[in-house]
C-alpha cells in the first residue's frame, strides 16, 4: 500500500471556520457589503459645525435682546427700537427656519451611524452589539430610551471598529454626557425661560442659559466630530486591509 487514506471521506470544517482552522470573517446574513462612510462623515461634520454656529447666533441674539431691554428700561432707547430687534438680521438668522440645520445634521448623522453599524457587523457580528439595528434610529426618538440607547449604539460601534478590542470609550462617554446634559436638562429650562419674560432679570437669565447651552453643544459637537472621523478611519482602513 502507498499509505494514502483512500476510501475515508474528508471531514469538512465546521461552519464559520476556515479549512486551516482559523475563524472565518464574520459576515452575517443581511449585513451586505462594506458601506462607504467618507461622504456621510464629511456631510455630518459640516452640518454639525453649522448647527453649532447657529446656536452661537441664537446666543448672540439673546444677549442683544438683553442689552436692548436694559437700555430701554434705562431710557436710552425707544420702544420702536426694541421692536426693531425682532426684525433685524441677527434675529432672522436665529429664527426657527435656521433650526432646519439641526434637523439636517441629525438626519445625516443617523445615515452615517447606520452605515457604520452595518460595517461593524461585517467584522464583529450582530451579537457584539447590545441593541438591534432598529435602535440605531429608534433610540433617538423613543421616550426614556433616548436617554441611554444612542450611547450604547455608538459605543458598541466604537469598540467593534477599534484596532484594540479593549479600546476605552471615554471619548464617546464624554460626548454623550455633554450632549445629554444640554438636550435633556439645559435646553428645556432655557426654552421655558425664553417663552415668558416677566422682567429684565428673566431676559438676563435666558442669555446666561443660552450661553451655557451653546458651550455644551460646542464641546459635544467637537467630540462627536472626532468620533465620526475616528470610526470612519478605523473601518475604512480595516476594509482596505481585508480586501488588499
Amino acid at each position: 500500500m502507498d499509505g494514502s487514506q483512500q476510501g475515508i471521506p474528508e471531514r469538512s470544517a465546521p461552519q464559520g471556520v476556515s479549512q486551516q482552522g482559523t475563524p472565518a470573517a464574520v459576515n452575517p446574513a443581511g449585513a451586505g457589503q462594506f458601506k462607504a462612510l467618507s461622504g456621510a462623515a464629511t456631510a455630518a461634520t459640516v452640518l454639525i459645525s453649522l448647527a453649532v454656529v447657529r446656536d452661537a447666533v441664537v446666543t448672540a441674539g439673546n444677549w442683544r435682546l438683553y442689552l436692548v431691554v436694559h437700555d430701554y428700561l434705562a431710557g436710552r432707547v425707544t420702544a420702536a427700537e426694541v421692536e426693531a430687534t425682532d426684525t433685524d438680521t441677527l434675529a432672522t438668522l436665529a429664527s426657527w427656519p435656521s433650526f432646519l440645520i439641526w434637523l439636517a445634521a441629525g438626519v445625516v448623522f443617523i445615515v452615517w451611524l447606520r452605515r457604520a453599524r452595518l460595517n461593524a457587523e461585517l467584522t464583529s457580528g450582530a451579537a457584539a452589539h447590545r441593541r438591534s439595528r432598529s435602535w440605531v434610529v429608534g433610540g433617538w426618538v423613543a421616550p426614556v430610551a433616548n436617554l441611554w440607547v444612542p450611547y450604547q449604539v455608538v459605543s458598541d460601534i466604537w469598540r467593534a471598529g477599534a484596532p484594540r478590542r479593549s479600546a476605552p470609550v471615554t471619548l464617546v462617554t464624554a460626548w454623550w454626557v455633554l450632549f445629554a446634559a444640554a438636550t435633556f436638562i439645559v435646553k428645556p429650562i432655557q426654552w421655558r425661560m425664553a417663552a415668558q419674560f416677566a422682567d429684565e432679570q428673566d431676559v438676563l437669565t435666558n442669555a446666561y442659559l443660552s450661553t451655557l447651552l451653546t458651550g455644551l453643544y460646542l464641546a459635544a459637537g467637537l467630540l462627536v466630530v472626532l468620533i465620526i472621523r475616528r470610526i470612519t478611519a478605523w473601518q475604512t482602513q480595516g476594509h482596505v486591509r481585508n480586501t488588499g
